[in-house]
């Protein structure tokens, strides 16, 4: 480990660990605010204001099992320096960059994961990866998406059951109410799960140079810089990722944002409590298709699903290309 990194250039990389929780924020609105907004329950001003609200108070729910597996769990933390950080941030925010541009909802958090992953390789190769925190976060990406589906299928099924003397109407009225609880759910799971992934970036960092008192732990400045850093992203909002996830997948009633939304917190609730650090946008497309296809399973276009997919799968070995790359350059110019 390094200790003698500049003050000026140590803030300099938290900044950028910052940035990118930023970052994370405009990616992943879409996640929290999507359904909201298809189904009109609100207007997207107030929806992102809703949800930038939620993700800046999840701390307060949550311990810090998540940031303790991206600090220490993914790759060893005795080889983590100011360039194995910087390198793997910039990969991660070249990644997300490119897909916010096309519009592509990609997990921002695997594409830190593979940021992490690229440049442990780059510096010292396999022996540098933690293979038990990389299969737990392999497992994930395709669990997290699973459940996600299978909870809002069987929540909209329950929900059918329980009104199914309701008039269409009577039922409309009660989930417009409702989503507004199921929303704000998400937003704390999001919240709660994402931030923490930034939280232990930093706090291995300051750990690598000396200023974690010989122990990694996450300091309260850098969980309430996090959350802060995220809150603001998510009040700017991804529109384009939000037409996709919000009615190019299916087309979405209250009563199915209702379930999908709440199908996605209940899975990000558990994986935030077991420390894995889950993507939310897996979480949230699983819970969208799986109200989708309870409906019929032609109302999902699954074209399009299939291409969101596709960049889940590419997600984690494109970012930790661009991380290795980085990281290579950094060392040639310094």
């Amino acid at each position: 480990m390094e200790a003698s990194l500049a003050f000026p250039l140590l803030v300099a990389i938290i900044a950028t660990a910052l940035f990118f929780d930023f970052l994370n924020g405009l990616h992943d609105a879409a996640n929290s605010i999507a359904t909201i907004v298809s189904t009109r329950v609100l207007r997207p001003q107030y929806a992102v204001l809703w949800a930038a609200f939620f993700n800046f108070i999840a701390f307060l729910f949550f311990g810090l099992h998540v940031a303790e597996t991206l600090g220490t769990g993914i790759i060893d933390p005795n080889i983590v320096d100011a360039s194995v950080i910087f390198s793997a941030l910039m990969g991660a925010i070249v990644w997300n960059i490119v897909t916010w541009i096309f519009g592509i909802p990609s997990s921002s958090s695997h594409a830190l994961v593979g940021g992490l992953i690229g440049a442990g390789l780059a510096k010292v190769g396999v022996s540098s990866i933690v293979w038990l925190g990389v299969l737990k976060t392999a497992g994930a990406i395709v669990m997290s998406p699973l459940i996600g589906f299978l909870l809002a299928l069987f929540l909209v099924l329950a929900v059918t059951w329980l009104f199914v003397r309701q008039t269409p109407f009577a039922v409309d009225r009660t989930f417009r109410i409702m989503q507004f609880f199921s929303a704000s759910l998400y937003s704390l799971g999001h919240g709660g799960n994402d931030a923490q992934k930034t939280m232990g970036i930093i706090a291995i960092l300051l750990y690598s140079q000396g200023y974690g008192g010989g122990s990694f732990h996450v300091p309260l400045w850098v969980v309430l810089s996090c959350q802060t850093a995220m809150a603001l992203g998510t009040l700017l909002g991804g529109w384009r990722i939000v037409h996709t996830m919000g009615s190019k997948i299916t087309r979405l009633n209250p009563m199915q944002g209702f379930c999908a939304e709440t199908g996605g917190a209940l899975t990000l609730f558990a994986a935030t409590w077991l420390g894995i650090p889950v993507s939310t946008t897996h979480t949230i497309t699983g819970a969208i298709i799986g109200v989708g296809a309870a409906r019929r399973v032609s109302a999902v276009r699954w074209g399009i699903a299939g291409n969101i997919v596709i960049a889940w799968v590419i997600t984690l070995p494109a970012a930790a290309a661009m991380s290795a790359l980085c990281y290579w350059s950094v060392r040639l110019f310094s």
